[in-house]
């Protein structure tokens, strides 16, 4: 899988956790149990009578109160079943394809998914195979090609990539032509404009070089007309 195309499968997976997390955030909520008790207990009175006292006579006899309150309450909130990521897998070893798969899990939401992707590298490669194989050399060259790396390297050999039939010179001069078709294209402005900086910053300097050549040379001239004048007198 070229780099590009990692980069890209990178960002949808980040995006995806992301978005994963945000949704936790804002649904899921810890376990947390709550429970209340009130407990409360009266009062026991007896009275024994059968006496007399004073004013008063207390008859024999006996008296029991009690009174007891009891309120309990409980409220848990358990965790729900754990999100699996689902497994995906090539069917066979012939297929240019991963699986990625990803879960989160937390109170009150869980969240999994998975995906293919397709390794375009590994398709051009089976590809070239099959194409050398069947004897068709240059079309084997030519999807290689398509990889920007493999275009690079053939332009630095010095072994133009094929170009609507053509090969050597002539695919050449059709790439210089039709310079935005190029796998690298972007790489190859950026590669130009660096070089147009680099010729530019050693043209000044060669400038700077030839004033300073040309600055003694005049300085040296005018010392010898001084000295010319000095012995004619």
């Amino acid at each position: 899988m070229s780099i590009k195309e990692s980069a890209r499968m990178d960002y949808k997976f980040t995006a995806l956790l992301i978005l994963m997390l945000t949704m936790l955030a804002l649904f899921g909520g810890p376990t947390h149990s709550a429970e209340t008790q009130t407990n409360v207990s009266g009062t026991n009175t007896s009275i024994e009578g059968g006496y007399t006292g004073g004013a008063t006579t207390y008859e024999s006899g006996s008296e029991n109160t009690s009174t007891t309150n009891s309120t309990s309450t409980s409220n848990v909130r358990s965790a729900p079943p754990t999100a699996s990521a689902p497994s995906y897998n090539s069917m066979t070893q012939d297929v240019c394809s991963t699986g990625a798969s990803l879960g989160v899990q937390t109170f009150g939401l869980g969240i999994s998914g998975g995906k293919h992707f397709i390794d375009k590298n590994c398709e051009r490669l089976k590809l070239a195979r099959i194409l050398n194989d069947f004897g068709m050399r240059v079309a084997a060259v030519a999807i290689l090609c398509q990889d920007e790396r493999v275009f690079e390297s053939m332009i630095s050999a010095g072994t133009v990539c094929p170009i609507d039939g053509k090969i050597g010179k002539e695919a050449m001069a059709l790439w210089s032509r039709y310079g935005h078709e190029r796998p690298d294209y972007k790489t190859y402005v950026k590669r130009i404009k660096d070089r147009e900086k680099a010729d530019k910053k050693a043209e000044k300097q060669m400038t700077k070089e030839l004033e300073k050549m040309d600055k003694l040379k005049a300085r040296e001239k005018a010392k010898k007309i001084k000295i010319e004048k000095i012995n004619a007198r």
